[in-house]
């Protein structure tokens, strides 16, 4: 007797609970709905019908690859991220919540041309350009592979016109001027990577997580060089560990930038560090 959809749905979200996986009714129906190339909508309608056997096919498969420890971003392909769809894989970190911290906060300031160091899939600089029609900004990551996903994004969203993506290593290809910088760089210490689930410890490129310290690299080469690119009166965000905002609001101090802040997430934890640069550098 064949399965119905609504079958496969419970023996999908029995296998990933078995697992431990977090959420494994959500995950079982986002994955089903992907196996079936439908909105989740759609398949709550079909839910008694038979299930093809193709698609059940590609469902066990998802089901499996979720069991052990994949992201359903990285089986589907994409993540839903502030207000749009971004495509992701295994050459980019995974958006995550938190980091709409960050563009929430970003917003908040005007700005015509935004620099996102370490872009990866391109997310913030393109949701934040989504938001301001009239402005346009530079990604830059060290991978070409992420740039290539980036690029990608851009496409999707029809932003391509407005934002170029330059491979380089912080600041290193860097031109010009920005009235924004923001980053969401790798902050994870060497001696935590051990402790990060699975999906992300194994899924997302080591360098979008950790600097291979002590988890304040990538802040102590922006402290660095964002006297070069950041305007007058421009502002600079960048998300942080939890425990870290003592330690980067003191590396912008020692740059010269004032008005630094610290901004929370949804949960109340320490995410976003602002600051501003002076009037006159």
């Amino acid at each position: 007797m064949s399965r119905s959809f609504q079958t496969a749905l419970g023996d999908g979200r029995a296998l990933l609970a078995k697992a431990g996986v977090a959420g494994a009714e959500r995950d079982a129906l986002r994955l089903l709905a992907h196996a079936a190339g439908w909105d989740v909508g759609r398949l709550s309608i079909e839910l008694g019908q038979p299930i093809p056997s193709d698609i059940a096919a590609r469902f066990d498969h998802a089901i499996a690859q979720r069991a052990a420890g994949r992201p359903v971003a990285k089986i589907t392909g994409w993540r839903d991220f502030w207000a749009g769809r971004f495509r992701v894989t295994d050459d980019v970190l995974d958006p995550r919540p938190d980091t709409e911290t960050l563009i929430e906060a970003a917003l908040q300031h005007p700005f015509q041309r935004v620099l996102d160091l370490g872009t990866g899939s391109g997310c913030i600089v393109l949701s934040l350009l989504a938001e301001r029609p009239a402005a346009t900004g530079v990604g830059c990551d060290i991978s070409p592979a992420a740039l290539d996903v980036a690029r990608a994004n851009a496409a999707d969203h029809g932003l391509g016109p407005r934002v170029s993506f330059v491979q380089s290593d912080w600041f290193s290809a860097i031109e010009g001027s920005f009235d924004l910088v923001v980053s969401n760089p790798p902050y994870i210490a060497l001696d935590e990577m051990a402790d990060l689930a699975i999906e992300v410890r194994a899924h997302d490129p080591f360098c979008a997580l950790s600097d291979g310290g002590d988890g304040l690299g990538a802040y102590r080469s922006i402290a660095a060089g964002i006297g070069r690119v950041l305007r007058p009166n421009g502002m600079i965000l960048v998300e942080i560990g939890p425990s870290q905002a003592a330690a980067v609001a003191q590396l912008f101090q020692n740059a010269g930038l004032v008005e630094i802040a610290v901004l929370p997430d949804l949960d109340g934890r320490d995410r976003v560090v602002c600051a501003k640069a002076p009037r006159i550098w």
